[in-house]
């Protein structure tokens, strides 16, 4: 049975769903392009404030998730699993906008390769989020079921690498760096970005758990 056909006519929570993951995967991609072109004041500037825009966007669809949840008698899917999933997807916004912001109170001079390894894999689960939560409203099917279980593996492998990525550039930044206020600085921007892919895979622990109790 599909899910959907539960749902009131007014809220849909699996397009909400849906709706907050793109925006932030268009977080995710901003951000990349921050770091990529990070040397251009210019373009930083810019970035950042599309980073700013999408977490704007994911932010309203949070409030409406929300919102919908006290005024809905009926759910897809348990209460606490749509307000702990919602929440969990939008402190991923949050962290990637902190990070922009960090970079910029900080005055971070250069990205490092570190910066950039970690961005790619916190917008490699980004983009793997918004694959699963896709699936969700059809997880009653087997095949959706397995698919999106494969996904949230996939997650897991990802937040593997970067906590991988992170030791390594912990290690390398304490050995190499002798100024002090540059490695506090870079530390905390390291932190940051690791936790990206960390509450990625806290919000793909939840749909695991979606998809075990509801398929």
């Amino acid at each position: 049975m599909f899910f959907g056909k539960l749902l009131p006519r007014d809220t849909n929570f699996f397009i909400l769903f849906d709706q907050h993951a793109k925006h932030i995967v268009e977080a995710a991609h901003a951000f990349s392009n921050l770091v990529i072109h990070y040397a251009d004041l210019e373009l930083r500037q810019k970035y950042h404030r599309q980073v700013n825009q999408a977490e704007g966007a994911a932010d309203r669809i949070t409030h409406e998730v929300n919102q919908a949840l006290h005024k809905t008698f009926i759910t897809p899917i348990d209460r606490e699993q749509i307000h702990s999933l919602i929440n969990t997807m939008d402190d991923v916004a949050d962290l990637i906008q902190d990070s922009a912001e960090t970079m910029s109170l900080y005055d971070v001079h250069h990205m490092t390769d570190e910066m950039r390894r970690l961005t790619d894999l916190s917008v490699k689960c980004c983009e793997s989020l918004l694959s699963a939560v896709n699936l969700l409203n059809k997880i009653a099917e087997a095949p959706t079921a397995d698919a999106a279980l494969r996904i949230c593996d996939e997650i897991d492998v990802l937040e593997s690498d970067a906590d991988s990525v992170m030791r390594n550039a912990m290690s390398k930044l304490f050995r190499e760096e002798s100024d002090v206020r540059e490695l506090i600085k870079l530390k905390a921007i390291y932190e940051l970005l690791e936790s990206i892919t960390d509450r990625v895979e806290d919000a793909a622990n939840l749909i695991e758990g979606i998809i075990l109790e509801n398929s």
